[in-house]
């Protein structure tokens, strides 16, 4: 199975325009086929808004959706609770969004797509009806709850991968909870992954350094030699290719991005400042760790592009082409 399933989002987004947008595209940019998971009608009201004349097809599983593809927007259907104005969320919407991500690992899980897709929610909407994780990636993570497994987010682009070692965490919190296994662990996982997922034999890992210029020998703080050069040692004992602590000021220019192919960062920012100034458009977040495929645009809801025929597909095209190259990479690991 080749197809991908895309979730909805959130549906007063831009998730309904980007991914109709993507579907015209699917020809010039020779796109991976998808099955949307999403509420038909909604769909076609947002097509309608855009002045997009795209068939919508309501199909009954991902091999129907397949064979559809080509000639028409494929969507397995999932109703909402309440119809939105693009701009306007609704939290009595919180459940469906939920059910369509629940829904899309568990076709995965099956066999049944090759991968998901995940389109972005609005946090604040999905707390405000009851949605108790930080965001996506420990959903899944949840959803996909057994022994020894450990989610990591990466934000790829051409240029540039990056992993945050803590995310979705307060500065203060981000550095309290910093520790040498956390960071072992997640460069562990990085590594297999990017062996794994992007054939990429002998990984070279960049470890960022948690304080300016790296502490400068303790100067400027005691967790780049106390905390993250220990893990490099750790890591390094485990054959992985890991050079740190390195300066983050000069960790992301043209000529540094060359030596190295993913690049471990001590906090959220430190590593989505440099990603989103390098392809703001284009970048694409990937759950590594998880026994299935996740990729997701790297950009949010934006509530004031919805519905305004403004909103750039390229992250979401991005996502899906990612999402389908590590899905034939695993494939041809592990048949």
């Amino acid at each position: 199975m080749t197809i991908l399933a895309l979730t909805m989002g959130e549906p007063a987004g831009i998730g309904g325009d980007i991914a109709l947008c993507a579907w015209t595209r699917r020809k010039a940019n020779a796109m991976p086929p998808f099955v949307m998971i999403d509420d038909s009608g909604r769909l076609r009201n947002v097509a309608r808004r855009l002045g997009l004349d795209i068939p919508i097809r309501d199909v009954a599983t991902p091999a129907e959706a397949e064979a559809a593809f080509a000639t028409a927007l494929p969507v397995l259907h999932q109703p909402l609770a309440v119809m939105v104005e693009p701009g306007k969320p609704d939290p009595a919407n919180v459940p469906m969004v939920k059910a369509a991500i629940e829904r899309a690992v568990a076709l995965a899980l099956a066999g049944e797509v090759a991968g998901l897709v995940t389109n972005p929610i609005h946090k604040h909407v999905m707390y405000q009806g009851g949605f108790p994780y930080p965001g996506h990636t420990e959903f899944l993570a949840a959803l996909l709850d057994r022994p020894g497994l450990r989610e990591v987010m990466m934000l790829a682009c051409p240029q540039l991968r990056v992993v945050p070692v803590t995310i979705h965490l307060g500065l203060a919190e981000a550095i309290r909870s910093l520790s040498t296994e956390l960071i072992v662990e997640i460069g562990r996982v990085t590594a297999k992954a990017l062996k794994e997922d992007f054939a990429i034999a002998r990984p070279r890992l960049a470890v960022a350094g948690l304080n300016p210029h790296a502490g400068e020998g303790g100067a400027m703080g005691r967790e780049d030699e106390e905390v993250v050069a220990p893990a490099i040692a750790r890591l390094r004992a485990l054959n992985i290719d890991a050079l740190g602590p390195l300066p983050s000021d000069t960790l992301f220019h043209a000529r540094a991005r060359q030596s190295y192919d993913a690049a471990l960062c001590m906090y959220h920012d430190q590593a989505l400042i440099p990603i989103k100034t390098i392809d703001f458009d284009g970048g694409v977040n990937v759950t590594l760790g998880l026994p299935i495929v996740r990729t997701s645009p790297d950009h949010g809801t934006a509530f004031d592009l919805a519905g305004t025929g403004q909103a750039k597909p390229d992250s979401l095209v991005a996502a899906l082409h990612m999402a389908a190259t590590i899905a034939a990479n695993r494939e041809r690991q592990h048949g």
